[in-house]
């Protein structure tokens, strides 16, 4: 026993030393939402685990929802392991969201040729304009007040309603505390929020935004090597010698994550599961349309509960989708088709309430969806007219012109025939007198009795 203790110590060890001299590399790229900040969040976790030394964030993003940005934000500032965010390679950004995932982090550090900013909160639909001077004084002019700066920044704040106001205010709050965290620069950040100030690598070191400005997660290692930062209120010295570079990749759930929140993928789970259900209550009993069509429906809800949807634009797109219904069940020649299109496309087009190009419906991809609705309302369409123009095939309408076969001897006009192996009471205008056997052919029915006359083929 005590000899496998002395070989299986040093493995311990080796293996504890390795996980100390580790640095995580997770990737950042497009924009942020509920799969990105569950990634991050589990992958932050399982690095205070294993002991990690450095996490570096490789950030390239247009920002993202500030849901899921506010998550990330608060599993950086309570982690135990430092957290390095680096905007690269050149060319990249870390906008809106991104700053201020970028001012939280422990270390900041950009590539050359990348720039960060533009944070103003715009999830309330667009980008808010300048409030109206409707009371005659200029809101771009400073408030004389006490003659601070503070009231300067509250002027500037390009918000038309109060409720607006508060969500920018509260953002610039936010960021100036995560600013001040690392002793960065919180009257630029504010800046960010309240005029969209936008910086490059190189004006963003100069400023105190950042601290470093890199070109690679080795150069970045080299330079932070027995630096000091505070990490939940303690100084930790940084000791990187000969550090075990791990790229991280996406597991499975963040990439199915990843692929049912994006927009354009919850709008066609949404369809095919309406169309699904739909379909299962057409034809009852076939099981794969209503199975499919709830799945379907279920993973579109959980998509769109974590977006910023727009229910105006919901409640168009389910009356869109009722008139297509409703004129499936009671055919208007289009009338209910054609409004439900439109009521659709309108929806559509409301539905995601984000100006973040990764948070919207693609237009080719609502025009296909209309485009292809329209087709099957004029097909149904068509087909109902050409089956209105047709004659009856089927039930009494399609006696007429049939032939019958006398049962009984007819007596004074009336008598019975067989059609179909069914006995029917029958009259006849004819002064021939029919006989048991004879054909005759029906000319209309009344009630239960129909009219007759004798058929000039010869007997069958």
């Amino acid at each position: 026993m005590k000899r496998a203790l002395f070989w299986f110590l040093p493995l311990v060890l080796f293996a504890s030393q390795a996980f100390a001299n580790s640095i995580w590399i997770i990737p950042i790229k497009g924009a942020i939402g509920p799969a990105t900040s569950d990634y991050l969040v589990r992958e932050i976790e399982e690095a205070q685990l294993n002991g990690v030394s450095v996490i570096i964030l490789k950030m390239d993003t247009p920002g993202g929802l500030d849901s899921a940005m506010r998550d990330i934000i608060h599993s950086i500032t309570t982690s135990s392991v430092p957290i390095a965010t680096w905007v690269g390679p050149s060319g990249s950004r870390a906008a809106s969201a991104g700053t201020y995932i970028l001012l939280a982090s422990h270390i900041a550090a950009m590539a050359e040729a990348t720039n960060l900013g533009a944070a103003t909160p715009v999830a309330l639909g667009g980008t808010p304009s300048p409030p109206s001077s409707d009371d005659g004084e200029d809101p771009t002019k400073p408030n004389d007040d006490n003659g601070k700066e503070e009231n300067n920044y509250s002027d500037k704040v390009p918000a038309k309603t109060a409720m607006e106001k508060k969500v920018i205010n509260d953002a610039r709050a936010y960021i100036k505390g995560l600013a001040r965290l690392h002793g960065r620069n919180a009257e630029w950040a504010e800046k960010a929020v309240s005029e969209a100030a936008s910086l490059d690598a190189t004006e963003a070191l100069e400023l105190n935004v950042i601290d470093y400005i890199v070109n690679s997660p080795e150069e970045l290692i080299s330079t932070i090597h027995n630096k000091t930062v505070k990490v939940n209120n303690q100084d930790v010295t940084l000791s990187l010698e000969n550090p075990i570079w791990i790229e991280r990749t996406p597991d499975w759930r963040a990439e199915l994550l990843a692929v049912i929140t994006n927009p354009n993928v919850a709008y066609i789970l949404m369809l095919i599961g309406i169309y699904g259900l739909l379909l299962e209550f057409y034809n009852p009993g076939v099981g794969l349309p209503g199975v499919l069509g709830g799945i379907c429906l279920l993973l579109a809800m959980y998509a769109l509960q974590m977006m910023p949807v727009n229910y105006v634009g919901l409640g168009l797109l389910l009356l869109g989708i009722a008139l297509m219904i409703a004129e499936a069940f009671n055919p208007s020649f289009g009338i209910l088709g054609l409004g439900g299109v439109v009521a659709f496309v309108l929806g559509s087009v409301f539905l995601m309430d984000s100006d973040l190009p990764g948070f919207q419906i693609a237009i080719p991809l609502i025009v296909g969806i209309a485009l292809f609705s329209v087709t099957l309302i004029i097909i149904t369409v068509g087909l109902l007219v050409r089956i209105r123009k047709r004659k009856a095939t089927t039930g009494i309408e399609a006696y007429p012109g049939r032939l019958a076969i006398v049962s009984d001897d007819f007596v004074e006009g009336t008598g019975r025939v067989q059609l179909d192996g069914a006995l029917w009471h029958a009259t006849t205008d004819e002064i021939n007198h029919l006989k048991q056997g004879d054909q005759v052919t029906i000319l209309n029915v009344k009630g239960l009795t129909l009219k007759v006359k004798p058929n000039d083929r010869p007997k069958g």
